[in-house]
């Protein structure tokens, strides 16, 4: 692995994220692109804004040209804003030991943008919740999903708080994309000497299947040169999993991200989004 790409905000949430960052870069030998994308509708409200209709033409003229000087001088503040976000996360990442650190500003949308930069990179870190978090303490960001279900590479979801990763759970189902994420945790460096847990939650009835799926796993993990405890238990797929990571001390849950159709996330909601809006500890989803 070469390049982590970090989706900032600025936002409390932020500063984690350069922590797990500044964890994993040394253990990949990865250089940091870190993207901060100023939203391009603050920029055009003024200059989109008819007042016609509504005033007396020369009093929307007068109005428009005061709200467009508004603009401008929030514009101002805005690039300022962005300058000092991307500074903070260069200092700290440079303070933490990374070396190798590119600071990328682009205005637009963040989901349209981060397409361009994913296609070099190998690892995407980005925040459970953005800089809105406190009104919306119990919600992802509002691009946190869009991003994991359209990414291709592995994305690491942070929590608010940062804690050394010394214990990782895999939560395994036999998915293709469990498979994918079983596979990358075994060949990735970013996971040498660590403990790992793998957890399969499964259904009445269905024992037989879950054993066998877990057997699998676990072979692949001791091939590798894992010692993996390995456990399963009979429930639903996110409170089996949410107590195990309570009371085993996980550090981080790695999962296989969207199992089921869009149509079924639409009716009942998905098991990821579940998991990453319950979980304590960072979530690592891979497609």
């Amino acid at each position: 692995m070469q390049h982590i790409l970090l989706c900032t905000d600025g936002s409390a949430f932020s500063q984690t994220i350069y922590r797990y960052a500044a964890w994993l870069t040394p253990r990949l030998d990865a250089e940091v692109d870190v993207l901060f994308v100023t939203d391009i509708r603050g920029q055009k409200a003024a200059s989109s804004e008819n007042l016609s209709g509504s005033l007396g033409l020369g009093a929307s003229r007068e109005l428009l040209t005061q709200l467009v000087e508004i603009e401008h001088e929030k514009a101002k503040i805005n690039h300022k804003r962005t300058q000092l976000i991307l500074a903070e996360a260069k200092k700290m990442l440079q303070e933490s030991g990374v070396t190798r650190v590119n600071l990328i500003h682009e205005t637009g949308f963040l989901v349209d943008i981060f397409h361009e930069f994913e296609a070099k990179a190998d690892l995407i870190v980005l925040g459970k919740r953005g800089e809105h978090a406190e009104f919306a303490s119990s919600h992802l960001g509002s691009n946190v999903e869009r991003i994991v279900r359209a990414s291709h590479k592995p994305c690491l979801v942070t929590t608010r708080d940062f804690q050394p990763i010394r214990r990782l759970l895999l939560a395994y189902d036999g998915s293709q994309s469990c498979r994918q994420m079983l596979d990358f945790l075994v060949t990735s460096p970013a996971f040498t000497g660590l403990d790992l847990h793998i957890l399969t939650a499964r259904k009445k009835g269905a024992e037989d299947l879950a054993a066998q799926r877990l057997a699998e796993a676990e072979t692949i993990a001791k091939n590798a040169g894992f010692d993996p405890v390995c456990y399963t238990e009979t429930g639903n797929s996110e409170t089996v999993i949410s107590q195990y990571i309570e009371t085993q001390g996980i550090d981080l849950l790695l999962m296989g991200a969207y199992g089921h159709s869009r149509l079924r996330h639409l009716v009942i909601g998905s098991t990821t989004v579940q998991m990453l809006r319950r979980s304590s500890v960072p979530v690592l989803l891979f497609r």
